[in-house]
């Protein structure tokens, strides 16, 4: 072979390793497009955590429960209509004594509430005769306090008071006082009234409970 002709086939071998060496290569065409696809494909889909926070949750739109009903009031005072009527003082109500029976020394003793409410006059009066020492004795039996005489304003209660038959025993009085029995230690100030010549026996004086009408006081 000749000098030319293997200088010929060599510079042939050698141009074709160069445009092996410049040509691109599978690997690098299909890099750069598969790394664009992914990027996209990765910033474009929305996280899952921001699709479940943009949900409103169901405790928002439920419906507000009812407030409780306030209970009911109640009413002042009691149902009972006597629970603030208390027993009657003194300073409760007006007092008269008139003679009933002059030979037993008999005075009907009457009493009327001059107040604005109701009260009641419980028990027997306490009556006490002039200077005497003493209080008359109480005659027959009187109601509880549930059961007294209940006076409004207005109304009256009546008692009988008896000095008793002259026995020589006993003395002349011009005048009796009179307070209440109210059960307490409420200090009250004695209505007088006139009896002239009223005879008192120490052993046959009396006095009723109160009641409703002026002929059952004078008849026990």
């Amino acid at each position: 072979m000749s000098t030319a002709l293997k200088a010929a086939i060599a510079l042939a071998a050698v141009s074709a390793l160069a445009l092996t060496a410049c040509g691109p290569t599978e690997d690098g065409a299909a890099g750069p497009s598969g790394s664009g696809s992914a990027s996209a494909s990765a910033s474009g889909s929305p996280s899952a955590s921001t699709s479940a926070s943009a949900s409103p949750s169901k405790s928002a739109s439920a419906k507000p429960s009812k407030s409780a009903s306030p209970a009911t009031s109640p009413t002042p005072g009691s149902t009972d209509p006597d629970y603030d009527v208390f027993p009657c003082s003194t300073f409760d109500v007006t007092f008269t004594a008139s003679l009933a029976e002059p030979t037993t020394s008999s005075y009907l003793l009457k009493i009327t509430n001059k107040g604005t409410k109701a009260c009641r006059a419980l028990g027997h009066p306490v009556v006490t005769f002039g200077d005497l020492d003493g209080q008359a004795t109480e005659r027959g039996a009187a109601p509880g306090i549930e059961d007294a005489i209940r006076l409004e304003p207005g109304q009256s209660a009546y008692a009988g008071l008896m000095g008793g038959a002259k026995d020589g025993k006993g003395k002349t009085v011009n005048s009796i006082a009179l307070t209440m029995s109210t059960e307490s230690d409420l200090k009250q100030t004695p209505l007088k009234a006139s009896t002239p010549g009223l005879y008192v026996s120490p052993d046959k004086n009396s006095v009723t409970a109160w009641m409703n009408n002026a002929e059952d006081a004078l008849s026990l």
